[in-house]
């Protein structure tokens, strides 16, 4: 009896000593595996218009998941209240950053104030916000963008007459555009070499908008017009579309840019004569790093990308530029075949 008893004692015991390890293990384990949070990454974007959007879109959400991060992504629409809307519905979601592409440049003030509050840093990609402390501004030298254009449309059109498109004036990135094309254009202008008939801005980037104040720029000139600076790719579609009309396109040199298949085409075809390459898939991967990065608690000054600074009109925004080429007919298969951005068929139509 009394080894029985013994042996039921040690048997006891020994379960115990098993399952007391087993409970001091597991909820130590439990915390480890719930304290290592997924960083959420908030992407705001103000439209899904252009082609060029679905592919930032899509290389940051790549480029995060294979750091990690999950990305929420927002669609606007180009409507301002609705993109303020969807920015806070990512900060009360508890994003650890906040990336925005702004439709209105002017109106994130409250936004990255709110975000700060929840001390959730912003980034601001592509289109530089205006006006607010923006953490950090991810994008390409837009200045530089349009200096490509206006550099390409003197060097074609020396002389004549000009019509000049700007892109949306709610967009800060189409001031530096167009002052960047001003550096070549203006000083023909004042040499009297060339004579701008029509400057306008085009009304949300739409290209049925640039088809319309062509047509009323054609019929004001008598369709005497040898360069048109337009400052994107959908715009230069309407443009094109107006020439077409008066059997002028591929006689009138057309600028564009952001390398849309349909630009690349045109360019092909010779209605269109050049576009601005900028990889959004660079762009897209950059920006996704840092926004981990910081995500993660890195400051901004120990960010190793940073490579300049760009004034929003309140403070001196740290900035991540990356460089834009020209592309013409000269170079499409190195620039944007090679680099698989396009495929030949895609571009040509053939094996």
């Amino acid at each position: 009896m009394k080894k029985s008893l013994l042996r039921i004692v040690a048997i006891f015991v020994a379960v115990a000593f098993i399952v007391g390890i087993g409970f001091a293990v597991i909820p130590k384990y439990a915390s480890a595996k719930s304290s290592k949070k997924q960083i959420k990454i908030g992407l705001s974007l103000a439209t899904l218009q252009e082609e060029r959007w679905h592919k930032d879109r899509d290389e940051f959400v790549k480029a995060a998941q294979k750091l990690g991060a999950k990305v929420l992504v927002q669609a606007a629409n180009m409507d301002d209240v609705k993109q303020k809307e969807q920015c806070e519905n990512l900060i009360s979601q508890g994003v650890d950053v906040l990336v925005i592409v702004p439709n209105n440049a002017e109106v994130f003030t409250s936004i990255i104030d709110e975000a700060h509050k929840a001390k959730i840093p912003v980034i601001s990609y592509d289109r530089l916000i205006k006006n607010a402390n923006v953490d950090l501004y991810v994008s390409f030298d837009n200045i530089k963008v349009g200096e490509l254009q206006g550099k390409y449309l003197t060097s074609k059109v020396p002389k004549g007459n000009y019509f000049v498109f700007r892109g949306a004036p709610t967009d800060n990135n189409a001031t530096l555009f167009y002052q960047g094309a001003m550096k070549y254009i203006q000083p023909l202008v004042k040499s009297g070499k060339v004579k701008v008939l029509f400057d306008q801005p085009v009304k949300d980037w739409k290209p049925e908008e640039a088809l319309r104040l062509c047509e009323n720029a054609l019929t004001a000139a008598k369709n005497n017009v040898q360069g048109i600076l337009a400052p994107n790719d959908g715009t230069a579609g309407g443009i094109i579309q107006a020439l077409k009309a008066q059997g002028l396109a591929g006689k009138v040199v057309v600028t564009g840019q952001d390398a849309d298949l349909a630009a690349v085409k045109r360019i092909v075809e010779g209605t269109q004569t050049m576009t601005v390459f900028k990889d959004v898939r660079l762009l897209a991967k950059k920006a996704a790093e840092v926004a981990v990065e910081l995500a993660k608690g890195k400051k901004v000054s120990q960010l190793k990308d940073v490579n300049g600074k760009v004034y929003n009109g309140k403070i001196n925004v740290p900035s991540v530029l990356l460089t834009p080429i020209a592309v013409d007919k000269s170079n499409i298969d190195k620039v944007l075949i090679q680099s698989g951005w396009f495929t030949k068929e895609q571009v040509y139509g053939k094996k």
